[in-house]
């Protein structure tokens, strides 16, 4: 263990919704993670299985200093490390007799690969006949693309968003974070928890809730993105439109953009009809305020580079905080384009401990520095639940699970974990 700050084992110390719960992650990268954050943030006892000395590749994933990034540090949270070579006769064994305990299994492997380690559906349901098993994809468990590997920007292209980012004249953009991952991973603990609530439903009523074999909570990467495209296929469909990039705007709304002050942008939503009027009136338009070709977001649309310049015109002269002064007096709803260094001294998201400090090591077993992170989602109460620990060193807790939870020997812990 080469943390300076060893992080906490067993589940988090005060009763959260998911307390009791606990959770197997065969998966890396982003999406199973994300997940699992979600269940370890409210208090399920999350095992995060590793591959033996590499462990998840995000840990190398933009690091700057150190052994491990502070993406892994932030999307692994609250969780245990164990490493298992799953391919190995005593990996597998570990494997099996950890899902024996647990209540869910999250895994974003490939179609089949589970299957031919051994842990098929059969398997599963024979160790543990309730379990809960979430599987995310790039194309889901069935169909034509099953078996295409794929990650979240494949899937953010082939589920209609980039088509919709970035400007009409230039490429397709991304968004600068992997959108389809997160969205993939809401979806999955968003299925956990939902079938986890079926099984108490089951239980309550005398029966037992679906089992591996029959039921399992199946996320595509591409259909999560798909389904927050909005309307963009019932517009072809109904009316033959299909949607463009715009860039900063959105098809059909205006006026919404990114508009430039003297010390930095801001944006500004002032499309809705009722709100329109008083957004220009505040910015000394009045001649807009009552174009009665302006009443609504068609007009105001087809009239969009008109409005922009008008806006653009009035913030320009202005700082981030004057113009947005007036805007808020006015009720239009309008915010800075923050940086992280503005949200990490931003009194809103402090109020609500949305910026969490912890302890981390950072470059060196001795480097440990409090270092900021974003706070739990959603807020239960007034403020977020405290962040129990970092994403843990790999094989942190590799003597705490196979030791203490399944009780096996130091031999068979170190020919299990390759330590």
């Amino acid at each position: 263990m080469s943390d300076a700050s060893p992080q906490p084992v067993g589940p988090p110390p005060t009763a959260l919704p998911l307390s009791g719960i606990r959770v197997l992650e065969l998966g890396n990268f982003i999406a199973a993670p994300t997940a699992t954050r979600m269940l370890a943030d409210f208090g399920a006892e999350v095992i995060k299985v590793e591959r033996p000395r590499t462990g998840d590749e995000l840990r190398n994933w933009r690091l700057f200093a150190g052994e491990t990034s502070m993406l892994y540090r932030t999307l692994n949270r609250n969780k245990l490390s164990v490493e298992l070579d799953l391919r190995s006769e005593a990996g597998l064994r570990a494997a099996k007799e950890l899902i024996a305990t647990c209540d869910v299994l999250v895994e974003n492997f490939r179609p089949g690969t589970l299957d031919r380690w051994g842990l098929d559906a059969a398997t599963l349901a024979a160790l543990n006949p309730e379990l809960v098993v979430a599987r995310i994809s790039a194309f889901g468990q069935t169909g034509p693309l099953s078996e295409r590997p794929g990650f979240a920007a494949v899937a953010e292209a082939y589920g209609g968003l980039r088509e919709l980012v970035g400007e009409a004249d230039r490429p397709p953009s991304r968004v600068g974070v992997s959108i389809g991952d997160s969205i993939a991973g809401l979806y999955a603990a968003f299925g956990i928890v939902m079938q986890l609530h079926q099984r108490e439903r089951a239980r309550s009523a005398g029966s037992t809730g679906p089992s591996p074999t029959q039921q399992h909570v199946d996320v595509a990467l591409h259909e999560a993105i798909f389904s927050m495209m909005e309307s963009l296929v019932p517009d072809v469909s109904a009316y033959g439109v299909t949607r463009v990039r715009t860039g900063g705007r959105m098809e059909g709304i205006a006026p919404s953009n990114a508009y430039p002050c003297a010390d930095g942008d801001v944006v500004i939503s002032g499309n809705a009809d009722n709100l329109f009027p008083r957004f220009m009136r505040a910015i000394g338009r009045d001649d807009l305020a009552d174009d009665p070709g302006l009443v609504n977001n068609k007009g105001r649309w087809d009239r969009r580079d008109e409005l922009d310049d008008a806006i653009g015109a009035w913030t320009s002269a202005r700082t981030r905080d004057e113009a947005l002064a007036v805007l808020d007096a006015a009720g239009v709803p309008a915010g800075p384009i923050m940086t992280a260094a503005d949200i990490m001294v931003d009194e809103q998201f402090l109020a609500r401990d949305m910026v969490q400090t912890l302890p981390v090591q950072v470059d060196g077993a001795d480097d440990v520095r409090p270092v900021a992170f974003p706070g739990v989602v959603p807020v239960l109460g007034e403020r977020s639940v405290p962040v129990h620990h970092v994403g843990p060193d790999l094989g942190e807790h590799n003597a705490y699970v196979l030791g203490e939870l399944l009780g096996w020997s130091p031999e068979a812990v170190a020919e299990a974990t390759g330590r």
